[in-house]
């Protein structure tokens, strides 16, 4: 057990009156730390169980609908009349949700008020919202409230982007528009469900803009201007493992919108990072838990609904889960409703073939016919073990673990038959921090001669969780698989004692 040295009061003050001579002879008595589990130390830094839950979602929607969605802008200026938004017929959120949980989603965002500052709810702090819009479905729509029932019914989390930056608001740059405005309307969204997710901010810091007529430029610093520790604890005490995006410091941009992190991707980060820089790979020592999020989109336009669109191909989408989701990040996948407030047919179809090849090739787990063992097992505690059955008995919350200092390990799986295998997934215990540094994978056909496979991935971090195509291609993954009796996965280097919650093979 660990000794744990602990001055006292008293020990303390005489420590600053008494001539060092004297205090050197203090007896300084250790006290021992109680862990009848022998559960391994955190290595720090650790995620909030809010963050935890939020990586769990993995794999969730962006719908981007809203006044640009009838200008045919991305950045709409704040000058827009309010009669533009004049829906063809009333949104149909349950339908965006309903695709998206198709497509293997967990979740989905709906923006709520982009850069132009027009509200798709009925709001207190501003004239430009739904209520003064140019159609009886447009003075209907209120999409939190919407969204928010139809993600219930069909088992979904939600959340809600809403812009900092707000080009139609006078205030904007002002404190007023931080106190009477933008934390108004968060406070307005959270009470909408206390069960939401995420909310997300844009990184927007301002710039030219109509704000109320003053058709100026306004800059503001984002990291102090919005208020952003008072932001999180009022939002936070009416939706408790809501997390906030961006501006919000508790989940950063992965650093591109091109649906990719990087090969090696640490959890933990520095909120000063450079997002274009370093947002894809995190680092090791980062001082702050702050996962990565990667937002893309699934059409060839705008984030927005533009006339002409086409969707991505199910296989570039899948492409894109392998590159985010199977490197320790989430995939927000952004689905932009149309002028009839509804995903087009398209789009429908290329999500659903995207989750059809999610369920199809990592769909049916090999790892749990499998007998699997590890080179060193921690000993068991009280109420729990470490024993490499944790690692495919399909329990998110047990976990295979090394004693404390071995840090090079040997992970085997082994099946009575050879089976063809193309994708491994590891997942470490991150509730503890995450550790592995440098690994690599091997199988073998008949369970004696080993090659290693995957080497032209840089096989360095796995976070959360990790997919390594074992041919070693992300963009034509499937290939015709390799006949194995044997696999093992081979950890080289670790921050601590690794902690392995699941591997599966596919």
């Amino acid at each position: 057990m660990r000794k744990i040295y602990r001055l006292s009061v008293l020990t303390a003050i005489m420590a600053m009156i008494m001539p060092y001579s004297l205090y050197a002879q203090l007896e300084i008595k250790p006290e021992f730390r109680s862990n009848p589990d022998n559960e391994p130390l955190e290595v720090h830094p650790v995620p909030h169980p809010r963050q935890l839950k939020w990586q769990e979602t993995e794999f969730y929607a962006f719908f981007h609908y809203g006044m640009n969605t009838y200008t045919g802008l991305e950045w709409g200026n704040g000058d827009e009349d309010r009669s533009i938004f004049a829906p063809t017929a009333a949104p149909d959120v349950r339908q965006w949700l309903q695709v998206a949980k198709d497509a293997g989603m967990r979740g989905g965002i709906a923006v709520v008020k982009h850069h132009d500052g027009f509200c798709l709810w009925p709001t207190e702090t501003t004239e430009h919202n739904v209520t003064n819009s140019g159609n009886e479905y447009g003075r209907a729509v209120n999409i939190p409230r919407d969204f928010a029932d139809a993600a219930r019914e069909l088992d979904m989390k939600y959340g809600f982007y809403v812009s900092p930056w707000d080009r139609n608001s006078v205030y904007y740059g002002t404190d007023k528009y931080v106190k009477d405005v933008f934390l108004k309307q968060c406070a307005e969204l959270a009470k909408y469900g206390t069960d939401q997710f995420e909310m997300w901010f844009d990184g927007a810091n301002g710039g030219s803009g109509y704000y109320g007529g003053k058709n100026t430029t306004v800059n503001v610093d984002r990291a102090t201007y919005y208020d952003v520790p008072n932001l999180r604890d009022s939002i936070h005490k009416i939706c408790p493992d809501c997390v906030m995006w961006g501006v919000g410091g508790e989940a950063r941009w992965i650093g591109n919108e091109a649906g990719w992190a990087g090969e090696t991707n640490w959890s933990p980060e520095n909120r000063d990072y450079a997002p274009e820089g370093n947002g894809m790979y995190g680092s090791e020592n980062g001082w702050f838990w702050f996962p990565g999020e990667s937002d893309a989109k699934a059409t060839n336009m705008g984030w927005f609904y533009h006339d002409g669109e086409s969707p991505l191909t199910p296989e570039r989408l899948f492409q894109m889960y392998l590159e985010t989701v199977g490197r320790n990040a989430t995939l927000i996948l952004n689905i932009p409703p149309d002028k009839a407030g509804v995903l087009p047919q398209a789009s429908v179809n290329s999500l659903v073939g995207m989750g059809n090849l999610i369920k199809e090739r990592l769909g049916n787990d090999l790892a749990l016919k499998a007998t699997i063992e590890a080179s060193n097992t921690r000993s068991a505690g009280v109420n729990r073990n470490y024993e490499p059955s944790n690692m495919n008995d399909d329990d998110k919350d047990t976990y295979w673990a090394s004693d404390d200092g071995i840090v090079e390990n040997t992970i085997q799986l082994n099946w009575e038959q050879a089976q063809t295998v193309r994708y491994v997934e590891i997942m470490e215990y991150i509730a503890k921090g995450q550790r592995v540094k440098r690994f690599h994978i091997e199988t073998s056909e008949d369970g004696k001669e080993w090659t290693r496979r995957a080497t032209n991935v840089e096989t360095s971090t796995i976070g959360y969780k990790r997919i390594i195509p074992l041919h070693g291609s992300t963009s034509n993954s499937y290939g015709s698989g390799y006949k194995v009796k044997a696999l093992r996965i081979v950890i080289e280097e670790s921050k601590a004692c690794p902690l392995i919650s699941k591997v599966a093979v596919y």
